[in-house]
């Protein structure tokens, strides 16, 4: 699962282009302007973008540019434009990929997939995307909805032993020897009360924390 820009002036191609890419698992920004999308990349850290070379502020080429200054964010070119010299220019910028309009909701995920995979191979994963809930695993960071989290140590552990254990019922047991270990000597009311932080942080992905009553606990990304 990956976290995705996708950046037109259509409203209706990025609607289409998000119901699809959200279909697939992905978590899915939107942008309908260059400005915005060059703003929104300083702001968060995408897997890839799908970028259309024609709007009417910033054209696609210039918003590609200037995020390489910044980041090696991948890049699809998305445009009515398919000449050679149009591509070579694209190419030219980094573009990772090139789809022509009218285009194969299909086959634009499939190229998304295609270079998510030639992007992180080899690479250890740091990641973990939930909706909009991101998880940095080497920085120990939590974003939600592109907006830093300041997590307890507790509160970072409780959430990613949840994710990596989703869609598992957890018995308060479970989470106290997991989170705490097995050497520690307090009771459940502690479970609860730290979930209940951390739903706090968690905002409109609060939900995705299922209490299981007389049992414990669920994580589910799609509640």
């Amino acid at each position: 699962m990956a976290y995705l820009l996708v950046v037109d002036d259509e409203r209706d191609i990025v609607e289409l282009i998000s119901r699809f890419a959200e279909h697939e698992g992905h978590t899915v920004d939107t942008a309908g302007s260059g400005a915005e999308a060059i703003s929104l990349c300083r702001k968060n850290d995408y897997d890839l973008m799908i970028l259309d070379i024609m709007m009417p502020d910033t054209d696609g080429f210039t918003v590609c540019k200037k995020i390489r200054e910044e980041k090696a964010t991948p890049v699809i070119m998305l445009s009515a434009l398919g000449t050679e010299q149009d591509k070579l220019m694209g190419f030219e910028l980094g573009v990772d990929d090139y789809v022509v309009k009218p285009f194969s909701p299909r086959e634009l995920m499939a190229r998304v997939k295609a270079v998510l995979s030639r992007n992180t191979a080899g690479k250890p994963k740091s990641e973990i995307v939930i909706q909009g809930v991101r998880i940095d695993t080497l920085a120990h960071e939590v974003f939600v909805d592109g907006e830093k989290k300041e997590l307890t140590a507790k509160e970072y552990e409780l959430l990613l032993y949840f994710v990596r254990n989703r869609g598992i019922a957890l018995t308060r047991e479970n989470i106290l020897s997991a989170v705490w270990g097995y050497d520690y000597f307090g009771d459940d009311r502690t479970v609860d009360w730290q979930i209940k932080l951390l739903r706090g942080k968690l905002g409109q992905y609060r939900k995705c924390i299922v209490t299981l009553r007389g049992t414990g606990y669920r994580f589910d990304e799609k509640a």
